[in-house]
Formats: structure tokens, sequence, C-alpha cells
């Protein structure tokens, strides 16, 4: 298994990671046989990076990680996130809390459930716009001095947030969605922070939430329940629009002998050796295309032809509707 190391000063993990969020919410329906295998199958691939979050489910997520890591954890490096909260009444309700007496009650809500003592790289899912930056990140370094946390970071973070928690304690890594179809962190300042501190970058969603393997023709290849029927991309003439996109990566990856989401993924892991993406996935056959992906080199003139199809404004639709947009760190 190839190998990045997470940020500077962090530590080394496998150059793709698995998250495992679809694994129990948001992508249509569960099969926690099937995801287990995944995760014994990834682990037995030599992937390490397994990435979770206390709100997906909510908390079924990090249940089933738990179960399929026991007794295997010295082969993995685990994190988990906290700071995004769902409604009681409607899960699709979200607020954020970054209180400090919240960090630590999440923190050993995860460790309960995950079924570990510590947990590897702990991240602040989402930032909470009423408490300063620099409370919440000083709770979370009391976690790391307790020895419950090993590395701390952020998701979805201003550079300007980034700086300030950077301050406080060291930041191992930012996890930020990042693809062909989701630029920002290369725009914003983000990943250029992120270089300039030592700080790791974590793409999730590097295959553009499954629209970027080529596998959807039209939104009604979607469960009922799935996520992607609400989200802006996926409808209307947006979903035609980057349909148009998603057919000229396939004829890239045909002339490349390559899968569509191989390509993709090989664009991400080509932007720089301090990314290591989190595709996710829930089946055995999907996780091993995926791993193909590192054997994929493009030239900078496969490069140059990608960019050209997919230049950062070529996507139809805001990632997110407005709800969750609001909760970005912009």
């Amino acid at each position: 298994m190839q190998t990045r190391q997470l940020g500077r000063n962090g530590p080394t993990v496998s150059a793709l990671g698995l998250g495992c969020m679809g694994m129990s919410d948001f992508y249509g329906v569960r099969d926690d046989a099937e995801s287990i295998a995944t995760i014994h199958h990834a682990l037995d691939r030599g992937l390490t990076l397994l990435d979770t979050a206390d709100m997906y489910g909510p908390y079924t997520n990090e249940e089933l990680v738990g179960r399929a890591i026991r007794g295997r954890r010295e082969q993995v490096f685990l994190a988990t996130k906290f700071g995004i909260v769902r409604s009681a009444e409607d899960p699709q309700v979200r607020g954020v809390n970054g209180r400090p007496e919240y960090v630590r009650a999440s923190c050993e809500g995860s460790l309960k459930r995950l079924g570990v003592e510590q947990i590897d790289l702990y991240y602040l899912h989402r930032l909470d716009t009423k408490v300063p930056v620099e409370d919440t990140v000083g709770a979370m370094a009391d976690l790391v001095k307790e020895g419950k946390v090993r590395y701390l970071g952020l998701s979805e973070v201003s550079a300007a947030t980034l700086e300030r928690a950077h301050a406080v304690h060291p930041i191992t890594a930012v996890q930020s969605e990042f693809s062909l179809w989701t630029r920002d962190p290369q725009e914003n300042g983000v990943l250029d922070t992120c270089r300039r501190l030592g700080v790791g970058f974590v793409p999730y969603s590097p295959l553009g939430r499954g629209f970027l393997t080529g596998a959807f023709s039209t939104p009604d290849d979607f469960a009922p329940d799935d996520y992607r029927r609400h989200s802006p991309r996926f409808q209307g003439e947006n979903f035609a629009r980057n349909l148009q996109l998603v057919e000229q990566v396939k004829q890239l990856a045909q002339e490349k002998h390559a899968t569509p989401a191989q390509l993709a993924l090989a664009w991400v892991l080509a932007q720089g050796d301090d990314l290591v993406p989190i595709p996710g996935t829930k089946r055995r056959d999907r996780l091993d295309e995926n791993l193909g992906a590192l054997d994929v080199r493009l030239s900078a003139a496969e490069l140059e032809a990608i960019d050209a199809i997919f230049p950062p404004d070529a996507v139809a639709g805001p990632r997110y509707a407005e709800a969750m947009l609001k909760l970005l760190n912009a």
C-alpha cells in the first residue's frame, strides 16, 4: 500500500482512506454485513485511515466502525468528528455546537461507541460561529493532553480560522470537499494555508458524491431516501449539464484504460503528496476499484486535458442546499 504523511509533523497513513458515512446514512439502504466486510477488506489491502463522525446515523456509523475494527485496532488510523448536531425531532435539521463542555461530552460518546481508548484524529466537523474557535480547539487540546485524542483536525474552515486554531494547538489535518467538481480549497486559500502551516489536507467526496464514477444517468437511479435527490447538483438541468462533463471524463478514462472513478481519484492524488482522499463506499468491489487509482499516473499533458474539460467553474449548481451552505465557514 502506498502511504502519505498527514501534515509536516503528522502520522503516515495509507495514500487513500475510506469514508464510512454512506455505510449508515444518506445514500440508500444499509447493509451492515457488507459494510463490515468492506472495512475488513480495506484493512487486508493495507488501507489504514478510516473516517467516520458522530452525526452519521446519527451515532450508528461509529458503532458500525467500532464493531468492524474490534480485534484489529492496531491496523487502523481512526478519524471521527463532532460539532454537527441533528435535531431529535427531525434529523434533517442541523445545528452546530463547539462549546468546550460539548467537545468533552462528544469525545466521551465517540470513544464508547467506537470501543477504543483513544481517537487518532479528532475533527471539529463545522465551526460554531457563536464560540471562538480558540475556545473549541483549547478544549480539544485538553483531550490530547489527557491521551484521549492523538491529533486534531478541522473540517470546512476558512484559511483565517485555520490560522487562529493552529496558534492554539497544532492542527494535523483539514478535511474539506475537494474533487474535479469542487475546487474551493484551491481558490479560497485553504490549501495554500495548509501547506504553509504544514497541515495535511483530506479531501472528502473526491468522487463528487459518486457522480464522477459515471454510474448515474438520471436522478431516478438514486434510492427514494438518498440525500442526492435533494442536492442542487443532482437536480433538473444541473444534473443534465453535469452529466455532459462526466461523459467527457469517461472518454478520457477509457483512453487511459481506467474507470472514470479511478481517473477522478488519480486527479485528486496528483494535486499534491500532502493530500489523502477518503472516497466512501460500502462495497468491496468499489473499494478495489478505488484503490486501483493509486496505479494510475497522469502526465502533465493529461492533467491539462482534464482541467480543460473540467475547469473549476464548469459544474452547475451549488454543492449543498441552502441550509447546509450556511454551516460552511467561508
